[in-house]
């Protein structure tokens, strides 16, 4: 197969003494992780500890901003307008990078969470508020948005350095759109499945859909949620499949 592809999840998602997810165990297997800011999840103390692991064992670093709904683990859509949306960002990506200085780590990326990643797949102005804000941050930030969306888009006419994922335990619409969490067989959580999904992915350049159908995406980086069941087994198995295959694992950004 020959080709070259970037790992990465959604980490710094615990809370105080709520913890979610084993970030640790999953910075051994990733090379990029997407780090919560204080929005859907984390806190000054966990964004610390996991940029700190992260610059340590060189993974790369971006911010993971949502709604500001822990509740809902940012995973509901809060009324707000699209300048809004950017001002909410700018805060939680300005919160991380400040973080980050005294961790020794660079956040090199954005990347939208959940409910907020959703819609800006599909509502441009939405989109377009992301990428402006990506675009005033300092540390020249790239955008990291799911294959075939309106952010990608935005991104790349606005000359934002954009890169596209895929998501590895997410089943997919035949419009490329993710299957809702609340339609059965929405996640994946067969480590074979996932992985030999991705392998024909990577040979084919077209992503399985949940109607049997396939469709033809472009992936720079592959998602494995960190708050799954089984999310470490499953980056596991998947780096190891990826590798039996002759990809080349390595991060879509320098560190």
């Amino acid at each position: 197969m020959g080709s070259r592809i970037d790992l990465n999840s959604d980490l710094g998602e615990s809370y105080g003494p709520w913890t979610m997810g084993d970030d640790d165990a999953m910075l051994a297997v990733v090379t990029s992780a997407n780090a919560a800011c204080g929005g859907h999840a984390s806190d000054p103390e966990t964004m610390y500890k996991t940029l700190k692991s992260a610059a340590k064992r060189g993974v790369v670093v971006g911010a993971h901003p949502g709604y500001s709904d822990r509740e809902g683990f940012g995973r509901r859509v809060t009324p707000m307008t699209p300048a809004e949306i950017g001002r909410m960002i700018a805060a939680q990506v300005g919160s991380l990078q400040g973080i980050a200085a005294l961790a020794g780590a660079t956040v090199r990326y954005v990347k939208p969470h959940g409910a907020l990643g959703n819609l800006a797949a599909d509502n441009r102005e939405v989109a377009d508020s992301i990428v402006a804000c990506t675009r005033a941050l300092p540390g020249h930030l790239a955008v990291l948005a799911i294959s075939g969306t309106e952010l990608e888009l935005s991104a790349r006419s606005a000359g934002v350095e954009v890169f596209s994922e895929v998501f590895a335990d997410r089943a997919y619409l035949p419009n490329g759109r993710l299957v809702p969490r609340s339609r059965a067989g929405s996640v994946l959580h067969d480590a074979q499945e996932a992985a030999d999904r991705l392998v024909h992915f990577l040979d084919r350049g077209k992503m399985p859909t949940i109607d049997g159908g396939e469709i033809q995406l472009t992936a720079h980086s592959i998602c494995v949620h960190g708050d799954s069941t089984g999310a470490v087994e499953m980056a596991m198995k998947i780096r190891s499949r990826l590798e039996e295959a002759n990809v080349f694992i390595a991060p879509f950004l320098p560190i």
